[in-house]
C-alpha cells in the first residue's frame, strides 16, 4: 500500500493535477478549477422527470414536467441530465466529440451516474445511441459509448455498445428545427441483429451525450420498445435549454 501510495506522489509532483477545462493548476486530477466549476451548471434540485432539465420550484418528492415534455410526448418514460448544454461544459463536451478529449470520459460519467440514480433499476442494462460506422471510422470513437460503458460500471449494471445500429448516416442536426429532426431520425436506428434477445422484457437506460429536442433519443427508444424492452430511460451528459 505505501508503494502505491509514493508512485502517486510520485507521479502528482511529475505530472501536476490541472483543471479539465483551463489548465489551472488544482489539487485533484480529472477535476475543475473553481472558476471553471462555477460557469458549469450542474442539474440538481427539482428537475423534469422526463428529460432532467431543471425546472422552477422545490424538490418536493413529486414528478416536475417540463414544457418542452408536455408539448411533446416521449417516447420514453423516465429521463436525467447532468449538466445544461452551453459555457464549459459545451466545451468540454465537443473536445470530447471531436478533439480526443478521453480525460472527460471519467468525470463525465461520475456526473452522470449520480445523476441517474434516481431512475436506475439493478437489472437495468445501459446502452449508448449508436453512430453509423462511416462516421465511427473517421471519429475512431463513440463518444456515448465511451460515457455508458463508465456510467453502466459506476451504477453496477450491465452494458451493451451494440444494441441498436445506425443503418444509414444521417447528417448533424444542428440548426434543424424539431420537425426536420425527426424526419431524418426517421428509420435510422435498428436492433442489431445479434443483440435482439438482450433487448426482450429488460429495463434499458438509453446513454447520449447531448439533448437537444430529443430526436434522435426518442428514434432510439422507439426501436428498443418495439424490439420488447420493458421499459426505456434516457441519461445524457447534458441538456439543451431555451435560456442557456
Amino acid at each position: 500500500m505505501w508503494a502505491e501510495a509514493a508512485i502517486q506522489t510520485a507521479l502528482r509532483l511529475i505530472y501536476p493535477a490541472t483543471c479539465l477545462s483551463c489548465d489551472a493548476l488544482i489539487q485533484e486530477q480529472h477535476g475543475l478549477c473553481g472558476e471553471c466549476r462555477s460557469d458549469i451548471d450542474f442539474v440538481g434540485g427539482a428537475v423534469c422527470d422526463c428529460c432532467g432539465v431543471p425546472v422552477m420550484g422545490n424538490d418536493h418528492g413529486v414528478a416536475d414536467i417540463c414544457d418542452d415534455c408536455l408539448t411533446t410526448k416521449r417516447a420514453w418514460t423516465r429521463g436525467r441530465t447532468a449538466l445544461v448544454y452551453g459555457g464549459v461544459a459545451r466545451s468540454l463536451i465537443l473536445g470530447l466529440k471531436h478533439g480526443d478529449r478521453m480525460d472527460v470520459v471519467g468525470p463525465a460519467a461520475r456526473w452522470m451516474a449520480r445523476a441517474a440514480a434516481p431512475i436506475v433499476a439493478p437489472d437495468m442494462l445501459v446502452a449508448p445511441v449508436p453512430l453509423h460506422w462511416r462516421r465511427m471510422v473517421k471519429r475512431r470513437y463513440n463518444q456515448s459509448a465511451l460515457l455508458g460503458r463508465d456510467v453502466a460500471r459506476h451504477l453496477n449494471v450491465g452494458f451493451y455498445a451494440d444494441l441498436l445500429v445506425r443503418q444509414r448516416p444521417t447528417p448533424v442536426l444542428d440548426g434543424m428545427n424539431p420537425e426536420t429532426r425527426q424526419a431524418v431520425m426517421a428509420d435510422a436506428l435498428a436492433a442489431n441483429p445479434k443483440q435482439k434477445h438482450r433487448i426482450v422484457g429488460r429495463r434499458i437506460l438509453l446513454v447520449d451525450d447531448v439533448m437537444t429536442t430529443g430526436a434522435t433519443l426518442g428514434s432510439a427508444a422507439r426501436v428498443l420498445k418495439a424490439g420488447g424492452a420493458a421499459e426505456v430511460c434516457v441519461l445524457t451528459l447534458a441538456r439543451a435549454v431555451k435560456d442557456a
